[in-house]
């Protein structure tokens, strides 16, 4: 295995497509219980997930007067469930349907003396099968798990330097369970137009407090939908005019009008000679594509990374 396949590991979609789909869901599973338990903040802030050196994380949440996390362990493959008292449960995470992983889920919460309220579907997909009778979706493949984990953690590290350019309000690099992908999002401090919503089975309100603010994002994803592979992408809200002519750099970039974001394809980042450099690349082209189409006040948001 040369170098570049270690620390960027390739990612072909049609190789892991049904463990993708059942991860999707126990993310979704798992990031419900942050949703119902840590306190409202912009943008759902508090709902996402973050990538530790073994998987991801809830990070402490708020359980009455307890504090409870949840891990996803790509390394061991399990699930691992903490509280600040020194309690725990885990169990393996290996090939089984959403409908039992479900189940695992609440009985080991209940033992802990953790019972929170959450809506028991996915959200922002177009088929949403209640967890408990998702008996269709039950693959495992822990080398393509941790094939994706890889990448995910060399993006949120490429990302995490590229936030230290920016002055203004920004998010933290995080990984949101909906729609499945790593995002970080830098605003202009302007109010946005209200966003029509439209996100398959997902109230519009939700995206109404995602998209209150003018922003640049950017973030990584396995592909599906309009895309079919894994990529970097790159979007506006509210779109600027002229943005999509933008000469957004480097070269395997280019505006994909139907996903309405630029796009740059990990295959070009995995196997460039400078993968940190290509990304951040992409990363400072699209949020400037942004920032001088909308006339952001760059002097006052901006410092040397």
């Amino acid at each position: 295995m040369s170098k570049v396949d270690e620390t960027w590991p390739a990612l072909p979609l049609a190789a892991w497509r049904d463990t993708y789909a059942t991860l999707h869901m126990w993310t979704q599973v798992v990031g419900k219980t942050r949703l119902a338990l840590a306190p409202m903040e912009n943008h759902w802030w508090q709902s996402a997930l973050y990538v530790t050196e073994r998987g991801l994380t809830t990070t402490p949440m708020p359980a009455g007067t307890r504090l409870l996390t949840v891990d996803f362990d790509f390394m061991d493959h399990l699930l691992a469930i903490r509280t600040a008292d020194g309690e725990s449960r885990q169990f393996p995470l290996a090939p089984q349907t959403v409908a039992r992983f479900h189940a695992q889920y609440l009985e080991a919460l209940r033992d802990l003396q953790v019972e929170p309220a959450m809506l028991a579907r996915p959200v922002e997909v177009e088929t949403a099968i209640p967890f408990a009778e998702d008996h269709a979706h039950r693959s495992y493949d822990r080398d393509a798990v941790q094939r994706w984990w890889g990448a995910l953690a060399q993006a949120d590290r490429v990302f995490k330097r590229f936030r230290s350019g920016f002055l203004g309000k920004q998010s933290p690099v995080h990984f949101f369970w909906g729609s499945f992908d790593l995002a970080v999002t830098r605003f202009s401090g302007r109010p946005a137009p209200r966003h029509p919503g439209g996100a398959p089975n997902c109230a519009d309100y939700v995206m109404v407090e995602a998209y209150s603010h003018e922003c640049s994002s950017a973030g990584f994803w396995p592909g599906g939908g309009a895309v079919e592979e894994a990529a970097f992408y790159a979007y506006a809200y509210p779109e600027p005019e002229g943005y999509a002519q933008w000469a957004v750099t480097p070269p395997p970039a280019s505006y994909h009008a139907g996903a309405r974001e630029f796009i740059l394809p990990y295959e070009a980042v995995r196997t460039a000679p400078d993968p940190d450099g290509m990304l951040l690349q992409f990363l400072q082209s699209t949020y400037e594509a942004a920032a001088e189409r909308a006339r952001w006040d760059r002097a006052a948001l901006e410092r040397a990374p």
